[in-house]
């Protein structure tokens, strides 16, 4: 397999990054990358492989469902007036959003029946779920600046960054708050590395775009009802670059090699390509023939896998690091 080269910026056609970027399709960059990308070529490059060079559909989880009907109605709710955004209103919206992920993609509710899912048993989860958001925030108080925002940029070495921020915050001052909601449960302290990572890269996209830091990286796990912040400065965001280019520069060889290794971790029982994985004793299909540009990069579909740190945790006492939200940026 020949060096991969020069890409144009666009990835697959009608993707929704593509469909948001403001950059020409004959923009100069090497490749993309986004968080989510970053974060499965770290935690396996097998997977990365699978995942985004292969293509290779994957069963899509009951939680992994929960969580994009969740975030939708959590979009949704801003729509609404201040004094409207309470609890009883938004589980009223749980139905149409879950209409509306199965009108984009019918197959999930084909899986769901053939699954034998309770779908009442489950929409009550999902109201478990969103109705805990309401002890960790209060949205009548809340103005969002940005939500489902788009971000992308290109780094000095053409390498383009882009993704989909939840919620940005932005104060009378201009400090800004970046917020990601995640229906599962928080990683265990001393843990949240992967989570801030995607945090700090949606802050790196966005000092380079607007030259100010974010303030805060905020993520809401919605599955216990715990708020993890962080607050960046320059040194976290240069490093973030740093680990992202090296992430690139590491997927380029791969590519070029055709060298795919997989990385056997405790995810590796919640993954769909288990029996196509060398070290379960499976074969990887061959690599297609005309491979995908190196640098193409979907948005987020209607439905991502969970986050490893939303995967079930080991029996064991809670961290309880859950206080209450401070008041929005004055």
């Amino acid at each position: 397999m020949t060096a991969p080269g020069p890409t144009t910026a666009s990835g697959p056609e009608g993707s929704p990054a593509d469909q948001a970027s403001a950059l020409p399709p004959s923009a100069d960059v090497v490749g993309s990358l986004s968080p989510s990308r970053a974060s499965d070529f770290l935690t396996c490059p097998l997977l990365y492989r699978f995942r985004h060079v292969d293509r290779l559909p994957e069963v899509v989880s009951p939680d992994a469902v929960r969580g994009t009907v969740v975030h939708k109605v959590l979009e949704l709710l801003f729509d609404l007036d201040a004094a409207d955004r309470t609890a009883e209103r938004s589980e009223a919206m749980l139905e149409p959003a879950w209409e509306q992920v199965v009108a984009e993609r019918p197959e999930i509710a084909a899986q769901f029946e053939a699954d034998g899912l309770d779908h009442e048993a489950w929409l009550a989860t999902c109201r478990t779920v969103l109705a805990r958001y309401f002890g960790l925030e209060d949205p009548r108080r809340l103005e969002p600046a940005e939500r489902e925002l788009y971000v992308e940029t290109v780094t000095g070495s053409r390498l383009l960054l882009r993704g989909f921020v939840d919620r940005l915050d932005e104060a009378p001052n201009g400090m800004l708050r970046v917020v990601d909601y995640k229906t599962g449960r928080s990683p265990r302290p001393g843990f949240e590395a992967k989570a801030l990572f995607q945090m700090k890269f949606y802050a790196l996209v966005l000092w380079r775009t607007r030259g100010v830091v974010p303030s805060v990286l905020q993520l809401v796990y919605l599955g216990d009802g715990v708020v993890v912040r962080y607050e960046p400065d320059e040194a976290d965001l240069l490093a973030c670059e740093r680990k992202v280019e090296a992430v690139w520069e590491a997927i380029s060889e791969a590519r070029t090699s055709g060298t795919w290794l997989p990385r056997k971790g405790p995810l590796c029982s919640w993954c769909s390509h288990r029996s196509l994985c060398p070290e379960y004793g499976g074969t990887p299909p061959p690599l297609p023939a005309a491979d995908v540009a190196p640098g193409s990069v979907d948005g987020p579909g209607p439905v991502d896998l969970p986050d490893p740190v939303s995967l079930p945790r080991p029996p064991g006492p809670e961290p309880g690091r859950s206080a209450p939200p401070p008041p929005p940026p004055a």
